[in-house]
């Protein structure tokens, strides 16, 4: 393993993903190392998908303007790295006359922001953008730039990116220590791995006051936020063609509901702060509420739609209401990327380029690379496939011939590509591939993806892991490991 770098980045969500990706296009060594066993394990895995339209927050806040920016960014990402997104637009309503009031101060704000496609829109418009909208709407602003995306094939195509331009990806790296000497960082994983670095990036999300506090640098404290989401069948009634939003809170943009790119429905999240940044539990409570308040902008929408719920982590902002992101004062050469909660995802792309000019002031010589490539190969999914395309993948990839998730219509070929391209547990083929996340939620596709996960990497079944960590499958014996295609 190399252990001396120009550049080592801490975290692997989609804030990290995006650094990388974006040094990746310079002549400099960078390493990219997360405490998971897969890239967007921590809160990038839970994000709602929104790409945001640019007018919840002033202009006065440097969030506000690298999501402006951010969001323009994605057509040209999604060209070259193929991920799933999809601009169908942002709609907030309003169902009474003094929140038609905090709708004019959007849009206002979003004109100042800069944000385009901007629309303020009356009852008959809203209904003809939304016709599912209940009827009850009396105005409301249209965002024609807003978007969806799946979050986690997002940040898989960033790491994949930087990774094929040179970027080291180390996983199950936590940090426990970090000491300075002669111009080098070395940071120390608790397995004993160590690794230097001349530059230090801190994007570990809500851990990222702890990973400050490691490099005795800036003491700030994250609280996580917990939002708690329910994912409702593809055959969902409900099921919107667009975002919607209801007027924000003082502390949140409140329960939406988010057609996904993929299909599936999504209503959440709450937003209740937390102590316990391992918190991820759902509740039957929080479920009533969160689907009462959303039949107050949909009324089809039904708990019997229900798939699955999660919850998700996201760092509650510092007390200026903003992103954090600055050279570090106390430790050297340690840039701080803290507080980044929603519009983080959208801010992503932006963030990185904010980021690598941080490094320049820091004295980072960068020189790009005139070999950089952008691009990724395209990911053939069978469910994208004609009947025709089907036949001709088949008949180059007999795989393609063998369903392993029949509610998502996945191929043993996908599973395959999966491994191949470093996803080794459930939950990484889950989010690369989709297998598991239709009606029943992996009761049929399971048990074969973890023979072909046995058969592609020659784990024993006593190594396979739902999401890495102690989070075993098996605890006992699974049987022969034959072929997924005799199974």
């Amino acid at each position: 393993m190399k252990t001396h770098y120009d550049v080592a980045i801490i975290g692997a969500g989609v804030i990290g993903a995006a650094i990388a990706r974006k040094l990746s296009s310079y002549e400099l060594d960078v390493v990219l190392v997360d405490k998971e066993a897969d890239v967007s394990f921590g809160t990038s895995k839970a994000n709602s998908g929104i790409v945001h339209g640019g007018f919840h927050s002033p202009a006065k806040y440097l969030k506000t303007k690298l999501e402006v920016r951010g969001n323009l960014m994605f057509d040209q990402l999604q060209k070259e790295l193929d991920f799933p997104f999809r601009r169908c637009g942002i709609l907030v309503v309003a169902f009474r006359e003094e929140e038609l009031q905090a709708i004019e101060t959007l849009y206002r704000q979003g004109i100042d922001n800069g944000a385009f496609g901007l629309e303020l829109c009356g009852r008959e418009r809203l209904l003809h953008l939304e016709p599912k909208l209940h009827p009850d709407v009396i105005g409301g602003l249209h965002a024609a730039n807003g978007g969806i995306i799946e979050p986690y094939r997002f940040v898989f195509a960033l790491v994949e990116s930087a990774r094929k331009n040179g970027v080291e990806l180390l996983l199950n790296f936590k940090v426990q220590s970090a000491s300075h000497a002669d111009g080098l960082h070395t940071i120390v994983a608790g397995d004993g791995r160590a690794v230097k670095a001349r530059f230090i990036i801190n994007a570990a999300g809500i851990h990222a006051d702890d990973i400050s506090a490691v490099f005795n640098a800036e003491s700030f404290h994250i609280t996580a936020r917990k939002g708690e989401e329910f994912l409702l069948d593809r055959e969902s009634k409900a099921y919107p063609g667009k975002v919607i939003f209801p007027v924000p809170s003082a502390n949140s943009k409140g329960i939406l509901v988010i057609p996904t790119v993929d299909g599936t429905l999504m209503v959440g999240p709450t937003a209740v702060e937390t102590e316990d940044k391992g918190d991820l539990a759902t509740t039957a409570r929080n479920l009533e509420d969160v689907f009462n308040f959303a039949r107050k902008l949909i009324p089809s929408i039904s708990e019997r739609d229900i798939i699955t719920s999660f919850a998700g982590l996201r760092p509650a902002m510092l007390p200026d209401n903003d992103f954090h992101i600055d050279i570090s004062r106390m430790a050297p050469n340690l840039i701080q990327v803290a507080g980044i909660q929603s519009p983080g995802l959208t801010a992503a792309p932006a963030i990185a380029d904010y980021v690598k000019d941080l490094l320049k002031q820091c004295d980072c010589r960068l020189v790009e690379k005139k070999n950089y490539d952008p691009y990724l190969p395209k990911v053939s999914g069978l469910r994208h496939l004609s009947i025709h395309e089907a036949a001709e993948a088949q008949a180059e990839n007999p795989l393609y011939g063998n369903v392993i998730c029949r509610c998502e219509n996945i191929s043993e070929a996908e599973i395959v590509e999966a491994i191949r391209r470093g996803h080794h547990t459930l939950d990484g083929i889950k989010f690369f591939t989709r297998a598991g996340m239709g009606r029943c939620q992996g009761g049929f596709c399971s048990y074969r993806i973890i023979k072909i996960i046995m058969r592609e990497t020659g784990m024993g079944y006593h190594e396979v892991t739902k999401r890495g960590g102690g989070s075993y499958l098996l605890a006992d014996r699974l049987g022969p490991s034959t072929p997924a295609t005799e199974a």
